[in-house]
């Protein structure tokens, strides 16, 4: 199998478009450090005014920490596509170029070869955020140094100690990868359908995008589906900056995410061992 995968992230890297989101990534990081770097402070006052005005605030509180949960509140809506310009293209690629048939036909079995292909599609899903994670914290601590970190969470303002703040990033990149992940499986499950990758990127991003704003609308029907959503559960990395930290909810949102991408893989495999190869 790790044969089989290792086979399967060559194909990806091979692939000029599997760097757009490496690339997408770094310049959208660089330009939100730039502008924080300009126009920082005044979004620091704007966060504080309140504050200010019962207590002295001191320490760099525009600092790298901060710039880096800001992209990460931003980013995570975008990222979502990027990740769909792989993933939509593992399976259809195949059907694609026309070598699904040379693919079965090596000695490898069906669920061998779907599996590995999803699994490259995980591990490229992982190595975005790890990317993200590295640069953003990376080159906002380089710039802006570290201190305490302001967060604001349900209209509370909470500051946590900068000693008490690169483990809840950590955390909160790990879970962002498994909603990711359930990103990924739904661009799988669609390349299984079709024969070519326009079709799952833009299938998955339409979900994704109709999903988003269904939640965001505040109306007692939609307030009913909402639960049944998985794009409600993607934001669960933002529990990890809550205090305290509820445990239970984001066990609960953990496993709404996995039961989704093994839902989506499953259904996949499915379809891929039942599919008639013709070319």
């Amino acid at each position: 199998m790790i044969g089989l995968i290792n086979i399967e992230l060559y194909k990806i890297f091979r692939k000029w478009r599997t760097y757009i989101g490496f690339i997408a990534i770094a310049v959208l990081v660089s330009v939100i450090q730039v502008a924080m770097l300009v126009e920082g402070q005044r979004s620091i006052n704007f966060m504080t005014h309140n504050l200010q005005q019962s207590f002295i605030l001191v320490g760099n509180l525009l600092n790298g920490y901060l710039v880096s949960h800001l992209i990460l509140n931003t980013l995570v809506i975008h990222i979502p596509f990027l990740i769909t310009l792989v993933a939509g293209d593992l399976l259809a690629g195949e059907a694609t170029s026309g070598t699904y048939r040379m693919l079965i036909t090596r000695p490898v079995s069906r669920i061998n070869i779907v599996t590995s292909k999803f699994l490259a599609g995980i591990i490229y899903t992982c190595m975005i955020i790890f990317f993200l994670a590295i640069f953003s914290l990376g080159l906002g601590l380089s710039i802006f140094g570290s201190g305490d970190l302001l967060v604001v969470q349900n209209g509370t303002l909470i500051v946590f100690s900068k000693n008490d703040v690169l483990w809840r990033f950590l955390l909160a990149y790990c879970f962002s990868s498994l909603g990711m992940g359930v990103v990924a499986s739904l661009a799988f499950l669609f390349s299984s359908l079709v024969e070519n990758a326009i079709g799952p990127i833009i299938s998955t991003m339409a979900i994704i995008i109709i999903f988003i704003i269904i939640s965001g609308i505040n109306i007692e029907i939609f307030r009913a589906v909402k639960p049944y959503l998985f794009t409600n559960y993607m934001n669960g990395w933002r529990l990890f900056f809550d205090d305290p930290i509820d445990i239970k909810e984001i066990v609960k949102d953990s496993l709404i995410l996995l039961g989704h991408i093994f839902l989506f893989f499953g259904s996949a495999a499915l379809i891929f061992q039942k599919k008639d190869i013709l070319s």
